[in-house]
């Protein structure tokens, strides 16, 4: 049984970071952060795909301040997140499955459960 277990999350003031922790039970070549807040669709964070050489997106409103960081060995992703604002409010979900680059989230066939993330002004 295909397990995604995440860890971190909570609250924060806006300027401030977090970590997040995603464990996979086996090796995907594409893992992702997702999150969606109240009200809106769930869109990529940051996604990682593994063919030969790390292949990193991150969304525009994250870039510079959001990093993933992949351990293949141990097949974790994580998620820094730094100057955190409260835009970045929402569940953030770790994700798995695509054998491609994307930042479809019907292409990813397994998920965690979703950890908050609250940055309050």
């Amino acid at each position: 049984q295909v397990r995604l277990e995440e860890s971190g999350g909570g609250s924060v003031q806006a300027g401030g970071s977090m970590k997040l922790s995603c464990a996979a039970s086996r090796y995907f070549r594409t893992m992702a952060w997702f999150r969606q807040a109240p009200g809106k669709e769930r869109e990529a964070v940051a996604t990682v795909y593994s063919g030969g050489s790390n292949n990193y997106y991150y969304h525009h409103a994250v870039k510079g301040r959001f990093t993933l960081y992949r351990d293949i060995v141990k097949d974790t992703v994580a998620l820094q997140m730094n100057d955190l604002k409260p835009e970045g409010t929402a569940l953030y979900y770790c994700a798995a499955g695509p054998q491609r680059m994307t930042t479809e989230a019907r292409a990813f066939d397994y998920w965690g459960q979703g950890t908050q993330v609250t940055v309050s002004s």
